[in-house]
């Protein structure tokens, strides 16, 4: 006995596989930040997403000659820490289709943020850091 679909079925399987992204649908990777500054590696940590600096177009600071140190940083305690491999983005979890919330940390004013990470598709990732209200995006682009 031969299997056969029924044509509403096979019609229906078709239109499930067109709208499948063909692209994973996860921020994994590395991404290079809008001003081409720093690439920042995102990766599964624990069962959430999160983005650690992996590289700088600077890699040292010309004042002091030394890597660039978290020296804006509220903690004290933290100040001395390298910017390279930073974690930046943390504990993103799923909030929509392609979408994750979660922490971003702003090494620049050494803040913590609500954040947003969005997959615009395969190439380009929204991220958005929110304080109350008012949220400010810039488009990341996938590098290798």
């Amino acid at each position: 006995m031969a299997f056969q679909l029924k044509p509403a079925l096979t019609t229906a399987l078709i239109l499930c596989a067109l709208s499948v992204p063909s692209w994973a649908a996860d921020p994994a990777g590395t991404w290079l930040t809008k001003d081409a500054d720093a690439k920042v590696r995102i990766a599964n940590c624990a069962g959430a997403w999160c983005g650690t600096i992996v590289w700088l177009k600077q890699p040292i600071d010309p004042a002091t000659r030394k890597p660039p140190i978290d020296d804006k940083n509220r903690d004290e305690t933290k100040r001395s820490r390298p910017i390279l491999g930073l974690q930046i983005l943390i504990g993103f979890q799923p909030s929509g289709p392609a979408r994750w919330s979660g922490k971003i940390y702003n090494p620049d004013d050494g803040n913590t943020y609500d954040g947003n990470i969005s997959l615009e598709d395969r190439s380009h990732l929204r991220v958005e850091g929110c304080l109350l209200a008012i949220c400010d995006a810039e488009i990341w682009s996938r590098t290798k």
